[in-house]
């Protein structure tokens, strides 16, 4: 019952919520009952594409199936959360991007010695990355922690209840899949951390970054985390993505580019907040787009597009 007051939160006015609250108690209780007698079976998705902005093919599931989702997350996220790096930052309570870049800034400060020596960074990328999360080494990780087998007899029902082949992806769009990944890539975060003796290293998702004030460091890194990633857990680095560079140059990361004292918007982040403000935005819209461009060096992009707007 808890997990169905967070879930549904926001969401009462949607057909589906609507439909699955007008029995709720009895829809729980079934729910209660299958899953303690281990009758409980995940159901089929809904998909459909989005753009956030490049195309996504999001999986949904049913509302019981999310209900169950939320309720998993509720128990597994304040366990698992304790064995995670400081520096991973998506999908983390207290975490985010800007927490992330700010970080990423602090540790540029260390690394040029408040910018009086050269900081490089190594940015990387996962190739297909929700879509290649094998469902077995999942599995494996998760009992490294998980003793209770009807939990993970669920969790398997959860996992293997969608592939893009066999025993492999996970759905952009459940709320499970968020905790899964930071489990999974939790292992490349303690290699990096412990075996590799990274002390610069970030992660958001899929994205990483190390800095060092040796380019020659960096760059032996790449094929030893390469093969990690291939071996242990059968991902593969993007290999368009894959960046050394000094920080002088501007590193993307996050929407932003970073240079030692300042960042600025990407172009692309830019050139679609522009495209939108033009189209008469929502007064939501616009304080989105506020809240976005503070965090940045973004004087000129105030003053020519929100000129009317209560800037902060």
């Amino acid at each position: 019952m808890q997990a169905w007051r967070e879930f549904a939160k926001g969401k009462r006015t949607k057909p589906d919520i609507q439909r699955f609250a007008r029995n709720l108690t009895d829809n729980i209780f079934e729910l209660h009952s299958d899953l303690r007698s281990q009758a409980y079976s995940h159901g089929s998705y809904f998909a459909f594409n989005i753009s956030d902005p490049k195309p996504r093919n999001i999986h949904k599931a049913y509302v019981r199936d999310r209900l169950l989702h939320h309720a998993i997350y509720r128990k597994l996220y304040p366990f698992f959360d304790q064995t995670f790096i400081h520096d991973s930052y998506s999908c983390r309570i207290n975490k985010g991007t800007h927490k992330a870049m700010n970080r990423f800034r602090d540790f540029a400060r260390k690394v040029s010695k408040n910018n009086t020596r050269t900081c490089w960074a190594l940015k990387c990328d996962i190739r297909k990355f929700f879509t290649s999360v094998d469902h077995g080494i999942l599995l494996e990780i998760l009992k490294k922690h998980i003793a209770d087998q009807k939990i993970l007899w669920l969790l398997h029902g959860v996992i293997s209840s969608f592939s893009v082949k066999p025993d492999t992806g996970l759905p952009l769009g459940n709320l499970t899949s968020q905790l899964f990944v930071n489990i999974y890539m939790n292992e490349l975060d303690h290699f990096i951390k412990h075996s590799l003796k990274a002390r610069y290293y970030i992660r958001y998702a899929d994205d990483f970054v190390l800095l060092s004030g040796s380019r020659n460091w960096l760059k032996w890194q790449i094929p030893i985390i390469r093969g990690f990633l291939h071996g242990k857990l059968e991902l593969t680095l993007h290999p368009q993505k894959i960046y050394l560079k000094t920080l002088v140059s501007g590193l993307d990361f996050l929407g932003w580019v970073h240079f030692p004292d300042h960042r600025v918007l990407r172009t692309a982040t830019k050139n679609r907040m522009i495209k939108r403000l033009g189209l008469e935005p929502s007064d939501e819209t616009v304080a989105s787009y506020l809240g976005l461009i503070k965090h940045g060096n973004t004087h000129k992009i105030k003053s020519r597009y929100f000129k009317s707007a209560e800037i902060p």
